[in-house]
């Protein structure tokens, strides 16, 4: 009788402790939230950042999108999740920038006089290949009267 009494409290510590656990990530991941959409709201910024509480790094990608360029939510949040990636995936991994200069002249001649145009074009194109997993949505919320919404994906950082 007694050795079924130490098992039986030995399983409810074991399912305490388990559940405490648990409920410790879900306080951690609404802290973390918390804390980035307040220094988001004192300092608004798009891209990628690195941040450290007492225990853990993370990394974040910061997306803002104007709600009204999007005919439906399920697009809007698409196009979240595929930005947050390249963010993350062109920190992660690297990119290649590479830019065109192209001088455009154009020289018109009338009777008396003569005009020239110079057209600048500059083009600027990123290349980044890679992948980046574990990425996931902490937080979204809207800004500015409802006219833009704001996505914080992260990544804890071992």
């Amino acid at each position: 009788m007694k050795a079924i009494k130490n098992v039986l409290v030995l399983f409810l510590l074991g399912i305490l402790t388990h559940s405490s656990s648990a409920q410790n990530f879900n306080d951690q991941r609404t802290s973390i939230s918390n804390f980035l959409k307040r220094m988001y709201i004192n300092s608004p910024f798009d891209g990628v950042k690195v941040v450290e509480d007492y225990d853990n790094k993370y990394f974040i990608s910061v997306v803002c999108l104007e709600k009204a360029k999007y005919t439906s939510v399920s697009i809007m949040n698409r196009v979240a999740q595929t930005k947050a990636q390249s963010q993350a995936n062109t920190f992660f991994n690297g990119s290649t920038v590479s830019s065109d200069l192209v001088i455009k002249t154009n020289e018109t001649r009338s009777k008396d006089s003569s005009s020239t145009t110079i057209t600048t074009i500059e083009s600027i194109k990123e290349n980044s290949l890679g992948f980046v997993k574990g990425l996931e949505l902490l937080i979204s919320f809207e800004v500015e009267e409802n006219k833009k919404m704001v996505y914080i994906y992260f990544r804890e950082l071992k």
